[in-house]
Parts: C-alpha cells; sequence; structure tokens
C-alpha cells in the first residue's frame, strides 16, 4: 500500500513539474513563432488535458497494481494480444476511412454498421487491456534501467510512464537560407495530406520560411506520449527515448533543450542511443523469441523520415548515405548563398528518392531541420554536423550507459562536450 501511495505522489509530482516546464517551454520566443501561430492556433493540440487524462488513467492502473501478481507468460500473452488488437483496430479503422471515402457508396450508415459494431467491440476490449499492457511494459524498462544503474532511490526518476493514443503532428519552420529549427508547434493528429500542405504553403508564402508537418512517434511530456504501434521492438526503443526526455528535463541538458540547435541534438541523439541500447535488452530478456526488427536500432527519426521501398525495389540503395550527400551538398549551396539553387536541387533529389522507392512528400530545410538533430547513427538527414559524432564518441567512452547519461544531462553547451571528448581521447592515447 504504501508502495502505491508512493507511486501516486511520485506521478502527481512529475505531472506538475512537465506540465509548468511544457506551459513554459513550449514557445520559443522568436517573432517567427508568434507569426506561425497566428496560422496554426485554430489547429494545435491540447497538452494539458491530454496529460491530465492520462495521469488519471495511470492513476487507476497504479492503483489495482495488477501486473505484480501475473506471471512473465501472463505478462507476454497480455502484450502480444495488446498488440495484435491494435492492428485490428487500425486495420478496421482504415476500412471504415476507405468505405466513407467510397463514392460508390450511396447509403455510407447502413453499408457500415457491422464494420463500425465490430469496432466498438475492438475498442472497449482494447480500453481494458491497454492499460495492463501498457503498465507491464513499464515494469519492464523500469527492471532494464534499474539493472543498468539509472536510478534514484531504487527506482527511475521520474518513474517510467507512458500512453499509447494518436500522436499531434508537428509543423516545422526553418529559415530559407540556412537550417535551424526555429519553430516546432504541435498540431492536432489526423490532418489530411491536403490540410497538411494547405498549412504549410500558407506559411511559407506569408513568412517567407520552408515549413513541414511531420508525423511525431513520441512526446516527452508526463506521462510519454507515444503513437499506436503494432511494431515491439519500435515500441520499447520509444518508451525508453521519451522517458530519457524525461530524466533530461530536471537537469539542464533538458531545461536547455531550445536554448541551441547544438543542445536540441545532444539533447535528441542522447535519447535516440538510449532507447537503441534499452529496447534492445528489454527485448532480449522478456521477449527473446522475437526477431529484430531493422527499425529496433534505427532510431526514432529514421522510423519516421521515411517509408521502406516498395517490393521489387534495389534493396541495395542507400537511404542514408544518399541523405547525408544530400545534406551535405544543401548546406554548401545555403552557405554560397544560392537559396533557389538549393531548393530546386531539393526538389531533384526528392525525385531521386521517389524513384528509388522512398516517397517523400517533401524535402525541404525544415525536414533537415527536424530530422537531422537525431544522429546516434551516423549519416542521414544530420550531415556533417559534428554533434551527433560528438555525443556517440562520448557514449563510446563512458564506461557505461548511466555513466554516460548523467555526465552529458548536467552539460549546458556544445563546447563542454568536445572538451569531455578530447579529454577522454587524451586520456586514451
Amino acid at each position: 500500500m504504501l508502495a502505491r501511495l508512493l507511486r501516486t505522489f511520485d506521478l502527481l509530482f512529475y505531472l506538475l513539474v512537465g506540465t509548468l516546464l511544457l506551459t513554459a517551454a513550449d514557445p520559443i520566443h522568436t517573432q517567427a513563432l508568434d507569426r506561425a501561430r497566428g496560422y496554426t492556433r485554430p489547429l494545435e493540440f491540447d497538452y494539458v488535458s491530454w496529460s491530465l487524462e492520462a495521469a488519471w488513467l495511470k492513476m487507476q492502473t497504479s492503483s489495482l497494481g495488477m501486473p505484480s501478481y501475473l506471471s512473465n507468460e501472463a505478462r507476454k500473452q497480455i502484450v502480444f494480444e495488446h498488440l495484435f488488437l491494435t492492428e485490428r483496430v487500425m486495420q478496421a479503422e482504415a476500412q471504415l476511412a476507405r468505405l466513407y471515402a467510397d463514392p460508390a457508396i450511396p447509403d455510407k450508415d447502413t453499408a457500415t454498421a457491422h464494420l463500425r459494431s465490430e469496432l466498438e467491440s475492438l475498442h472497449e476490449r482494447q480500453s481494458q487491456l491497454a492499460p495492463l499492457a501498457e503498465a507491464i511494459l513499464q515494469d519492464q524498462v523500469t527492471a532494464i534501467l534499474a539493472g543498468l544503474d539509472l536510478t534514484a532511490v531504487g527506482q527511475p526518476l521520474p518513474p517510467v510512464m507512458y500512453h499509447s493514443s494518436d500522436v499531434p503532428m508537428g509543423l516545422i519552420i526553418s529559415p530559407r537560407d540556412h537550417i535551424e529549427q526555429l519553430a516546432n508547434i504541435s498540431l492536432e493528429p489526423g490532418l489530411t495530406i491536403d490540410q497538411q500542405a494547405s498549412l504549410e504553403a500558407r506559411v511559407d508564402s506569408g513568412l517567407d520560411v520552408s515549413s513541414l508537418v511531420v508525423p511525431i512517434g513520441g512526446v516527452g511530456v508526463y506521462p510519454t506520449m507515444i503513437m499506436r504501434t503494432t511494431d515491439l521492438p519500435w515500441l520499447l526503443n520509444t518508451i525508453a527515448h521519451e522517458w530519457t526526455h524525461n530524466f533530461l528535463t530536471l537537469r539542464p541538458l533538458g531545461l536547455l533543450y531550445e536554448a541551441s540547435p547544438e543542445l536540441r541534438t545532444m539533447n535528441e541523439t542522447t535519447a535516440s542511443i538510449v532507447g537503441g541500447e534499452v529496447g534492445q535488452l528489454v527485448q532480449q530478456t522478456y521477449y527473446p523469441e522475437l526477431t529484430a526488427t531493422r527499425y529496433t536500432q534505427a532510431g526514432l527519426a529514421t522510423y519516421q523520415g521515411y517509408l521502406p521501398p516498395a517490393d521489387g525495389e534495389d534493396p541495395s540503395f542507400d537511404f542514408r548515405a544518399e541523405m547525408h550527400e544530400t545534406r551535405v551538398n544543401t548546406d554548401r549551396l545555403l552557405a554560397e548563398g544560392k537559396i533557389d539553387q538549393a531548393e530546386a536541387y531539393l526538389e531533384s533529389r526528392r525525385e531521386f528518392f521517389w524513384q528509388n522507392g522512398y516517397p517523400l512528400r517533401k524535402l525541404n530545410q525544415a525536414y533537415f531541420a527536424f530530422y537531422g538533430a537525431y544522429a546516434d547513427v551516423p549519416g542521414g538527414a544530420a550531415g556533417e554536423d559534428p554533434v551527433g559524432p560528438a555525443v556517440r564518441a562520448l557514449r563510446a567512452q563512458s564506461p557505461s550507459l548511466a555513466a554516460f547519461v548523467r555526465r552529458i544531462a548536467w552539460m549546458t553547451s556544445f563546447e563542454q562536450l568536445q572538451q569531455a571528448v578530447a579529454a577522454g581521447e587524451d586520456t586514451d592515447g
């Protein structure tokens, strides 16, 4: 009973801290952001309401303490049933959307009655199962973090808490003359492609910027928000990735997330490294029968940044290498002041990726401003940015994941990271 009360207190405390930090840090106080919100305010996502609802659900689940009474095999069955139900729900929702869009069906209510009834039953079963499955995965990630010494007073701080739901989309804004994330405005989920393109066109024209609406896999609010998925390796990776953001939020690297592009990349790359290592350990420990997917070690942004190639396309095409070359050439053209040439080049490269099975809707400065911050794997959208390699070098020099995280969490500048890596190289030498 005492443990449950302490967990409830922890949840309320971190929810309060997370809400205050979100409220304080959500706007990047720049003229570009303020002007951009003139276009986005009716579409913006309500994080406070979502966080309160998710916290209430977590407190209800925590008060029951159900996962502790289940065997390991029973826990695994619940998680797999949850993923299976999620797949069925997503398939039924997609089928329902297709039927309502079909002009050949005049009476859509009658035509979809059976499917809507089935979907209602699936949603009811999923609403019962999801909190328990989430609690099990939270406990498993917690156990691995404890084994890695990423705890204080016996548990990770903050405790691992996540909730899967439809997640917001992000409107990314970058200047046209160089690549930098000026704003990341969270929008309601489910915007159609037409709505996304229309918003981007209005923002680009009105502000003379480069913008892009991007899908988001997870958000480091508290409890953390993670998109619905049936990919367990990716889910484990992302639970740990978003927990790392919560951990860093209470330390300088997280508090200074928006202070500079370098600190943002340090933060995201650290979270991606932790997510990859912890997610893999959870899978090996609790789900060893699963075959690792290509997303497990690919990093959060790689999963979101493109779709897999279509069947029959050349599997030897190296997306990361080609995207790295694209970023390097774009940076060079922009540094020379050749903005129009850079944008024409990006469109030609988008067509090149399309021809090789990667259907990118847009490839522009905003694309790199977002995806370039996830640099846990060499190459890709980060180009020649030195921040990612420095973070990876510090991890390689660190005796453990915990030592790496605790050290970088207290850094307040890229210069500190460079000095730490140089000192480690001197020691190794």
